[in-house]
C-alpha cells in the first residue's frame, strides 16, 4: 500500500513562497520559521489591504491576486502603485516609513502574507541572504518611485511653461489678427474715399506737400482720461459737420486718436477744398495703417522672440554639453515665465559685465533657474521683489536668486533639498523640484546653499566655468 504525503498548513506555504524569486533557494527550516511569523490572509474584490494613515509595521508578501494603491488625500492624477502576486512591499528591512502613504484594495482575489516589522531583527540573524535580498528590493522601490516622481515633476514643469507660454502667445497673436481685420477695415474706406474725391491734379501737389509737413508735425494722443478723448472727439466732429463733411461720427475718432488740432484741420481743409471729406478721410486712414503696420510688429517681434527663448532654453539641436552664457541663460528663463511674473512682481537684475561662458548643459541649467524663481514667485505669493545676481568668484560663476517673501522657517530649512519635501499645499507640489535643483548641481561640480530670514531669502548656486572632468 503507498503512503501518500501531505503538506502541513505551513508547507503549504512555504511551497507558494518559493514561487516568489527572494525565497525560491532558501533553506526549508528557515522559511518555515519565517512564514510561522506571519499572519495570513484573504480578501476578495474591493477589500482595502492597507489603510493610509496607519504604521507602517508589516511587509505584505502577495501569494496570489492584485492590489492596487494611491493616496487618497493628494492629487486626483496621482500614481497608482500596482503589487501584484509573487511580489513584496509594505514596510522593508533598514526602511524609514513610518506611516502608509497610501490605501490599498484588492483588484483581484487576494492570498497574502503579513510579516511584523517588529520581528526584522531576528529575520537578520536568522536569514540574513533573505534581508539581503529585501535590502536590494528596498533600492529598486526606492529608485522606481524616485522616477516617477520625477517624471510627474518633469510633466508638471512642462504642463505649467506650456500654460504660460499659451497665455503668453496668445496675447500677440490674439492682437495681430485684430489688427489685420483693422486693416481690412482700412482699406475697404480708402477705396470709397479714392471713389469720391473730387480734387484735381493740379491740387494733389499742394495738398501732398501739407499732408506731409501735417504728419511731421503730429505727436502721439495724449488724453489723461476717457472723458478727455470723447470731448476731443466732439469737438472734431463738430468741426467736420461745419464743413459739411459726411459721416462725420465715423471719422472723428480716427482724427482725434492721430492727434489733430483744429489748426491741422483748418490748413488741410484750405488745401483739400470741396474733397475735404475724402481726404481726410484717406489721410486720418493712412495714419491709422501706419499705426497697425506698428502693431503687427511689435505683435509679430513678441512671437519671434518667445519661439527663440523656446529654442534656445531647450538647446534644442545642440549637444548635452555646451558652451552655456548664464546671463542669456536666466534671461531666456525670464522670458519664458513672464506669465508668472509680470503681474506684481519687480525683477532687478545685477549682471557682472564681460562673464565667461560655463561648460555644462544648458536645458539642465534652465530647470535650476526655472524652480528657483518658480519657488521664489510662490512664496511671494505673485507679489514681490525678485532679484537676480550674476558675478564671478574665481573659478565659478555665481548666480543668486533672492526674494523677499516670508522665508523658510528654520525646523525646515535644513530639509529643503529633500526628495519629495514640500512645504506646498497638498497638490501644489511633488517636493522635487529642489532636489531636481540641487542634482543637477552636483552634477557639474558646483555649489548650492541657502540663507533666510523674513523677507530675504538667497538661494546662491555657484557653476565651475570648466566642465568637471
Amino acid at each position: 500500500m503507498t503512503e501518500i504525503s501531505v503538506q502541513s498548513p505551513g508547507e503549504e506555504l512555504v511551497t507558494k513562497l518559493r514561487a516568489i524569486q527572494v525565497f525560491a533557494d532558501l533553506p526549508q527550516d528557515d522559511l518555515l520559521w519565517f512564514v510561522a511569523q506571519c499572519k495570513e490572509h484573504r480578501a476578495a474584490v474591493g477589500d482595502i489591504i492597507i489603510r493610509q494613515g496607519t504604521p507602517a509595521d508589516s511587509m505584505l508578501i502577495v501569494l496570489e491576486g492584485e492590489m492596487r494603491a494611491r493616496s487618497e488625500h493628494g492629487d486626483p492624477d496621482g500614481p497608482v502603485f500596482t503589487v501584484r502576486g509573487g511580489e513584496v512591499t509594505g514596510m522593508l528591512p533598514f526602511s524609514r516609513l513610518k506611516i502608509v502613504s497610501v490605501t490599498g484594495r484588492a483588484v483581484l482575489p487576494m492570498h497574502y502574507l503579513m510579516f511584523p516589522a517588529s520581528n526584522f531583527p531576528e529575520l537578520f540573524h536568522r536569514m540574513p541572504e533573505l534581508m539581503r535580498r529585501l535590502v536590494g528590493l528596498l533600492a529598486d522601490r526606492i529608485r522606481e518611485v524616485t522616477r516617477t516622481e520625477q517624471q510627474r515633476e518633469k510633466l508638471a514643469s512642462l504642463g505649467k511653461l506650456s500654460a504660460g507660454l499659451a497665455h503668453e502667445l496668445n496675447n500677440p497673436s490674439a492682437a495681430a489678427r485684430r489688427s489685420a481685420a483693422a486693416l481690412r477695415d482700412c482699406l475697404g474706406r480708402l477705396r470709397v474715399a479714392a471713389r469720391s474725391t473730387m480734387i484735381g491734379p493740379d491740387d494733389c501737389a499742394k495738398l501732398a506737400q501739407t499732408e506731409e509737413e501735417i504728419r511731421s508735425s503730429l505727436k502721439p494722443a495724449q488724453f489723461k482720461d476717457e472723458f478727455a478723448r470723447v470731448e476731443r472727439e466732439e469737438a472734431i466732429q463738430s468741426w467736420l459737420e461745419s464743413h459739411n463733411v459726411s459721416e462725420a461720427w465715423k471719422l472723428a475718432p480716427h482724427l482725434a486718436d492721430a492727434n489733430l488740432a483744429d489748426a491741422h484741420l483748418a490748413r488741410f481743409a484750405s488745401a483739400a477744398g470741396a474733397s475735404v471729406g475724402s481726404e481726410l478721410t484717406r489721410f486720418a486712414t493712412l495714419l491709422e495703417m501706419d499705426r497697425i503696420a506698428e502693431e503687427l510688429e511689435n505683435s509679430s517681434a513678441r512671437i519671434s522672440d518667445l519661439i527663440r527663448a523656446i529654442k534656445e532654453y531647450s538647446y534644442m539641436d545642440q549637444g548635452s554639453v555646451q558652451e552655456v552664457d548664464i546671463q542669456h541663460s536666466i534671461e531666456n528663463t525670464l522670458t519664458i515665465m513672464h506669465h508668472k511674473l509680470k503681474r506684481g512682481i519687480t525683477v532687478t537684475r545685477d549682471y557682472a559685465p564681460g562673464l565667461p561662458k560655463v561648460m555644462a548643459s544648458g536645458s539642465e541649467l534652465n530647470q535650476v533657474w526655472t524652480n528657483l524663481i518658480d519657488n521664489a514667485a510662490d512664496a511671494m505669493n505673485g507679489n514681490g521683489k525678485l532679484g537676480i545676481r550674476v558675478a564671478r568668484e574665481n573659478d565659478f560663476i555665481l548666480v543668486e536668486i533672492a526674494d523677499n517673501g516670508p522665508g523658510i522657517p528654520p525646523e525646515v530649512k535644513s530639509r529643503i533639498f529633500d526628495p519629495f519635501f514640500t512645504t506646498k499645499g497638498v497638490g501644489e507640489g511633488t517636493g522635487l523640484g529642489l532636489d531636481v535643483v540641487n542634482r543637477i548641481v552636483k552634477n557639474v561640480h558646483g555649489q548650492i546653499n541657502v540663507t533666510s530670514v523674513p523677507g530675504d531669502t538667497r538661494f546662491q548656486v555657484r557653476i565651475p566655468i570648466q566642465a568637471a572632468v
